[in-house]
């Protein structure tokens, strides 16, 4: 082991009281300077990066990526928690406490009287319960209490979700996708307008349908955009190798040619 200047001893294995006293040196006026000028506004987009790189590390199913990008999560709650220490509003403990409490009072048929006889009954009273401590009195206040800075997609299942279990909710996914096609129509028609804040109220209806229809027939809306963006950049990698192989210059070639293209490599991917 080695003995530090700032009076820390390096070692083999680290434990969290030792991730939670890092942070608290390279806060201080001894530590790092690029560390001491952070806020919560500054660094709340690197907590939103870390966790999809968690997403992507359980993607690929990757276990010591995971364990690296699950540090730099951990990384993060350190950080926005020791700058809440500094001002006296709360430490890391009344953040550990704060989630106990919850995941306590949320399992009353593990750490109560209450009987479940499956997880449909646990959701039931895992929202019954949140809906209590939270002083939601409406179904409108659930809906409300989505956060905002969800991503759109993400946001619009989890209001469609509540909203279904206040019984405002399509029978079935033909119903849903009447409506997404009525949408199209609409959308058709803002376009015709050259209206843009119609427009962009438009394809706005048409997503959240487009999520309707995701949750009908059993899928993410959010994870099948992705699944979506990664095809299209796979068939245009054929697309620009055809156009490389046959000399096609695609900056200057006509929306034809590049359809001819498009459609061969689409072609090759299901061949």
């Amino acid at each position: 082991m080695n003995k530090l200047a700032i009076d820390f001893t390096t070692k083999d294995r680290y434990n969290m009281q030792d991730l939670i006293r890092i942070m608290r040196i390279l806060r201080s006026d001894e530590g790092c300077p690029w560390d001491r000028e952070q806020t919560h506004q500054s660094i709340r987009k690197n907590l939103i990066e870390e966790t999809y790189e968690v997403c992507e590390a359980i993607d690929t199913e990757d276990a010591e990526l995971l364990k690296e990008e699950l540090g730099d999560v951990l990384l993060q709650v350190v950080f926005h928690t020791q700058m809440e220490q500094e001002q006296g509003t709360f430490d890391f403990d009344d953040v550990c406490t704060g989630i106990c409490q919850k995941l306590i009072l949320r399992h009353p048929h593990i750490f109560s009287d209450v009987e479940v006889n499956n997880s449909a009954d646990v959701l039931r009273n895992w929202d019954a319960i949140k809906k209590k401590e939270k002083g939601q009195e409406s179904f409108t206040q659930t809906l409300q209490g989505v956060s905002k800075a969800l991503p759109a997609l993400m946001r619009s299942t989890k209001v469609q979700q509540r909203a279904a279990r206040a019984g405002f909710d399509y029978p079935d996914a033909a119903w849903a996708m009447k409506d997404l096609r009525s949408e199209v129509e609409e959308l058709s028609e803002a376009i015709t307008e050259h209206d843009k804040a119609h427009c962009t109220e438009e394809l706005g209806d048409l997503l959240f349908s487009a999520v309707n229809v995701a949750r009908f027939i059993g899928t993410d809306a959010e994870e099948s955009l992705s699944l979506a963006c990664e095809k299209f950049i796979s068939r245009f990698e054929k697309v620009e190798a055809l156009a490389n192989e046959q000399g096609v210059d695609m900056k200057t070639s006509s929306i034809n040619e590049l359809d001819k293209l498009w459609k061969k490599a689409k072609k090759l991917a299901t061949d």
